[in-house]
C-alpha cells in the first residue's frame, strides 16, 4: 500500500494549517493544499466564502502527476524543474510551488483574486512552512500501551476465542 511521503502531527500540522488559513484570508483565494509527491492530501483548507471543492483527492493526484511531467519538461532545458507552475482558465486557477523535495504547496483561486497577490502570499506561506518542517522533523507520535497491554490483550483474545486447550 502506497502511504503519503510525509506526515505531519500535533503542533506542526495546527502551525501549517494556520499558515493556510492566513494564505487564503490574504490572498482571497479559494483552496490552500499541502500536498505530496505522489499525490496525497497532507493538509488543507477552504476559504469561508469558496464553493465546495471537487474531490481533493483527485486535485492532488492530477497536481502531482503534472509537477512530475513538468520536471520532464524542465530537464530536456537542462533545468533540475520549474520553481513554479501556474494555470488558469477563465474562472479558477492554480498556482503551484515545492515546499520541500517532498511536497507542494498549491493555491487555488478564482478572478477575484489577482494572480500578483497569489504568489506573494503563497511565497511567504511558503517561507513560513519550510520553516516549520526544518524546526520540527517530528516523528509520528509513539503509541504507549503500557506495560500490561500484552498480557492484558492475550487475555482478551483467549476469553473471546478460548484459550486453546479445548478443541
Amino acid at each position: 500500500m502506497i502511504e503519503p511521503s510525509l506526515d505531519l502531527y500535533g503542533e506542526a500540522a495546527t502551525r501549517v494549517e494556520a499558515v493556510l488559513v492566513e494564505l487564503l484570508t490574504q490572498s482571497r483565494a479559494r483552496y490552500a493544499l499541502l500536498i505530496d509527491r505522489q499525490g496525497f492530501v497532507i493538509l488543507h483548507q477552504r476559504a469561508p466564502w469558496a464553493p465546495k471543492p471537487p474531490s481533493l483527492d483527485s486535485l492532488a493526484t492530477l497536481i502531482a502527476s503534472n509537477q512530475s511531467a513538468n520536471e520532464a519538461i524542465a530537464q530536456l532545458f537542462g533545468e533540475s524543474g520549474f520553481r513554479e507552475t501556474v494555470q488558469q482558465g477563465d474562472g479558477v486557477g492554480t498556482y503551484v510551488e515545492a515546499v520541500a523535495e517532498r511536497a507542494f504547496l498549491v493555491t487555488v483561486f478564482d478572478g477575484s483574486a489577482p494572480l500578483g497577490k497569489v504568489k506573494l502570499f503563497t511565497k511567504r506561506a511558503l517561507d513560513q512552512i519550510r520553516a516549520v518542517l526544518d524546526e520540527t522533523r517530528e516523528a509520528a507520535p509513539a503509541a504507549d500501551l503500557g506495560g500490561s497491554f500484552s498480557a492484558d490483550a492475550g487475555a482478551l483474545l483467549d476469553q473471546l476465542l478460548g484459550d486453546g486447550t479445548t478443541p
